[in-house]
C-alpha cells in the first residue's frame, strides 16, 4: 500500500512539468529608439513611455502592438508565440514519465510557449524619413569626471 501511495504521488508530481517550472505567463518588453514612445496592445495593455515591461502576459497570446511618438511614424508589430526549448523539455518530461494528464495540461495552457519577438525592439522612423541615432551605451569618462557629483 505504501509503495502504491509513493508511486501515485511521484506520478502526480510530474504532471504538467512545463506548467510548474515555467508558468503560463511571462514578462513582455518593448524598447524603442528613441525611448519615450507610447505603447498599446490589442489586448488592452498600455504604457505611456518606453522602455516598457508588461508582466504576466499569457505565453500563448497573439496580439498587435502599436507604438506612437510625436514626430515619428506609428509602428505596428505582431507578437505571436512559439514552442520554446524549455517548454518542449517540460513536455518531454511528461511523456517520458507517463504524465498524460500533465502533457494535456501543458499542451493546452500555453506553458510550453514563449512570446516572440520578446523583447520587441523598434527603431522609430521620423516623419521626415530619417531614423534617430542610437544613444551611447555609456557616458564618456570625461563627462563622468566633470559632472560635479563629488564637488
Amino acid at each position: 500500500m505504501i509503495k502504491t501511495v509513493i508511486a501515485v504521488s511521484a506520478a502526480l508530481s510530474l504532471c504538467a512539468c512545463a506548467t510548474i517550472t515555467r508558468g503560463t505567463t511571462q514578462a513582455f518588453e518593448v524598447k524603442t529608439t528613441p525611448s519615450g514612445a507610447a505603447v498599446s496592445t490589442s489586448t488592452g495593455l498600455n504604457c505611456p513611455s518606453t522602455p516598457c515591461v508588461f508582466g504576466n502576459v499569457p505565453r500563448n497570446s497573439n496580439f498587435d502592438v502599436t507604438i506612437t511618438k510625436p514626430g515619428y511614424k506609428t509602428h505596428t508589430a505582431k507578437v505571436t508565440n512559439t514552442t520554446s526549448g524549455a517548454g518542449g523539455m517540460g513536455m518531454a518530461g511528461n511523456v517520458i514519465f507517463g504524465g498524460i494528464i500533465g502533457a494535456a495540461v501543458d499542451g493546452t495552457n500555453g506553458s510550453m510557449q514563449d512570446l516572440t519577438p520578446n523583447p520587441l525592439d523598434v527603431t522609430l522612423e521620423a516623419l521626415d524619413g530619417s531614423t534617430p541615432a542610437a544613444a551611447p551605451a555609456t557616458a564618456p569618462v570625461a563627462a563622468l569626471a566633470t559632472s560635479g557629483a563629488g564637488s
